[in-house]
């Protein structure tokens, strides 16, 4: 997918392809995604509410009614814009997001010099954006895994349900930068169960840098454990390496590590392996 270049009818289009409505199994496949993908949407709409100082918006606003009040894309986009949202899109709060999108990709034309509406092009202080990042990206991708989401005490995402967290709470989280679907799918591969991440370190690999990463998945109410390697076939593998550890056998040392982090290793590991295929 790319990212704060598209046309305004280009993330439309994109927006219309969700199933808002779809396969419960889709969403429950890619909970592990899906809740990254939101973590990371909350951590960036905190960054725009407090350059913008549109906190009381806070999370789920349309960055654009900060910048540039009245934006809009053409007549047609704007008219299949609602049409969309009126028959579509399950929630307001989602539709404030799909809005936001469509006319982010409006700001961004402008900003990148192309074609965009008469009224920017006589304001130009509107088209030096804060250097932040895309507000929306990451969560188009999430609705583009399993549809949308709603919002009561905790935000549900179907599948899973993740706290709101506070703007500062989110303003210090730690950045999702991954879009590679590949990456994603592999975070969701097999992710049933409570994960925890390590990576394998020794003098010259350092955490951000291991010579590997293992999971290990407790399920159910028995904890019944998977240890699993993120092997060099680019998927996970069942591995004894963290119970040979427990018995003493450690030639390898390991730390735990983030999901984060070990979505940083698979997405540099599988792109040079798929490099060199």
């Amino acid at each position: 997918m790319t990212t704060g270049t598209e046309s305004p009818a280009a993330l439309l289009e994109r927006l219309v392809s969700v199933d808002w409505y779809g396969d419960w199994d889709v969403a429950v496949s890619h909970t592990r995604s899906r809740a990254l993908l939101m973590r990371e949407y909350l951590r960036r709409a905190a960054l725009w509410a407090r350059e913008l100082g549109a906190e009381p918006e806070w999370p789920f606003f349309d960055v654009t009614e900060f910048l540039a009040l009245g934006l809009r894309a053409d007549a047609r986009v704007e008219d299949e814009l609602e049409r969309f949202l009126a028959g579509k899109v399950p929630t307001p709060s989602t539709a404030r997001t799909c809005r936001g999108a469509v006319r982010w990709a409006v700001l961004r034309q402008a900003a990148d010099k192309r074609p965009g509406p008469p009224g920017l092009r006589d304001a130009p202080d509107l088209l030096h954006l804060p250097d932040l990042p895309d507000p929306y990206e990451p969560l188009l991708l999430m609705y583009e895994r399993g549809g949308g989401y709603s919002v009561e005490e905790f935000i549900d995402l179907y599948g899973v349900m993740i706290p709101h967290g506070t703007l500062e709470s989110n303003l210090r989280a730690e950045p999702f930068l991954t879009t590679d679907p590949f990456t994603l799918d592999a975070l969701d591969q097999g992710a049933v169960g409570r994960i925890t991440y390590y990576a394998k370190i020794d003098e010259g690999h350092p955490r951000s840098s291991p010579r590997g990463i293992v999971r290990r998945r407790r399920v159910g109410r028995e904890a019944t454990t998977y240890d699993e390697a993120f092997t060099r076939n680019l998927r996970w593998e069942p591995t004894e390496y963290l119970c040979r550890c427990e018995l003493g056998h450690n030639e390898v040392d390991h730390v735990e590590i983030t999901e984060i982090e070990a979505a940083r290793f698979i997405e540099h590991v599988s792109r040079r392996l798929r490099r060199t295929a």
